[in-house]
């Protein structure tokens, strides 16, 4: 049986812990003795900098020490999302039991990080083809403040931990909810995260051209708001949304050159696109969809990372990501956060997606 916690706790640590205990007698009933597997917590950034002893009291909660998590801008369960207030969100399992002994065999790596312990070298393994993994990045609105980061009951000194989810079922998507506003052309010119030109036009007038399509609109985005993706494939854009994102650092008219954040290769497929509201929300209910099909069986709970430029942010007070989950599994115990990136495999290589939502369901 699963069970879903959320608590406003005071900033008193005995405070934390009597309230730990009350919610989880009234999660459980009367079956107090209940014994749980593992634990899912996760503490809103007013906790990062001394997480311990709400730490501990997730763990006398949920009387095991297979506790992990991260602290977050903000957290939610199912029936709300909490930002700028102290809170905590919990959920326990009695089925599935994680181990960081075993990450090679793993099909699936549950992965939470801080910003500054982020390398190529544990997000994709260079010798051998990388685990995929799911997860988010930690951090508070502004990604400069304290990050923490647990697992087993305590925080780890590495700055993320990433264990592997055994005796349950699983299946994760990543949903951009990007519009694409552009053809699809192959890069024509590319040097290093310099973009010169796509199919033969100079990338600063195509970039310029898509911006021109926007102009007539009654609510017109800002250009910052504008992205590249790109692939290997024309079909992974225009058809299967396996994109990867990168982000336009700088436009110069006089040069015609667009610098991205990510160094492309010429020959890649390439498309300017916009976050839209519209196409979320159509982007999160196909992922949700796939992730039924691909589940094959009744999910369990659900975990949702959201980037903190998303959510309610995003959708102008409610976060209707969370909102179409609930709709989509009715009465499914969910639980998440709003982080500063979220991780997930993108063609087979993980990643860390900007502005994305990624959802994770388990049975």
């Amino acid at each position: 049986m699963k069970h879903e916690y959320r608590h406003e706790p005071s900033n008193e640590q005995g405070s934390n812990t009597r309230t730990c205990q009350a919610r989880r007698e009234s999660c459980h009933g009367k079956s107090r003795h209940h014994h749980t597997e593992r634990c899912f917590t996760f503490l809103t950034s007013e906790f990062a900098k001394g997480p311990d002893p709400a730490i501990k009291a997730a763990v006398k909660a949920a009387a095991c020490t297979q506790v992990i998590g991260c602290s977050a801008s903000g957290i939610f369960p199912e029936e709300d999302w909490v930002l700028d207030s102290p809170a905590a969100a919990m959920v326990f399992s009695d089925t599935a039991t994680l181990s960081v002994t075993e990450k090679e065999a793993a099909s699936l790596l549950l992965t939470f990080a801080a910003p500054n312990a982020i390398n190529s070298t544990w997000l994709n393994h260079p010798l051998h083809q990388p685990t995929p993994r799911f997860g988010s990045i930690s951090g508070d609105a502004i990604g400069q403040g304290a990050f923490s980061v647990w697992q087993n009951g305590k925080g780890v000194q590495q700055g993320y931990c990433e264990v592997s989810i055994q005796k349950a079922t699983s299946a994760f998507k990543g949903s951009h909810g990007l519009k694409v506003i552009s053809e699809t052309k192959r890069i024509s010119g590319m040097k290093q995260h310099q973009l010169l030109s796509i199919g033969g036009i100079e990338a600063v007038a195509s970039l310029n051209a898509a911006w021109d399509k926007l102009s007539n609109q009654h609510h017109q985005p800002l250009r910052h708001q504008l992205v590249a993706i790109y692939a290997k494939e024309r079909e992974a854009i225009t058809e299967e949304d396996h994109y990867h994102v990168a982000t336009i650092l700088t436009s110069d008219d006089d040069d015609g050159v667009v610098t991205l954040s990510k160094a492309l290769e010429t020959g890649d497929w390439l498309s300017w696109a916009l976050r839209d509201l519209n196409t979320a929300q159509v982007g999160m209910v196909k992922a949700a969809s796939r992730l039924r099909v691909s589940l094959m069986a009744d999910p369990s709970y659900a975990m949702l990372c959201s980037c903190l430029g998303g959510g309610q942010k995003f959708y102008n007070g409610s976060d209707q990501d969370l909102e179409l989950v609930k709709t989509l599994f009715t009465g499914l115990p969910i639980i998440g956060f709003y982080g500063n990136g979220e991780i997930a495999p993108i063609t087979g290589r993980n990643e860390i997606l900007d502005h994305s939502t990624v959802l994770g369901l388990f049975a």
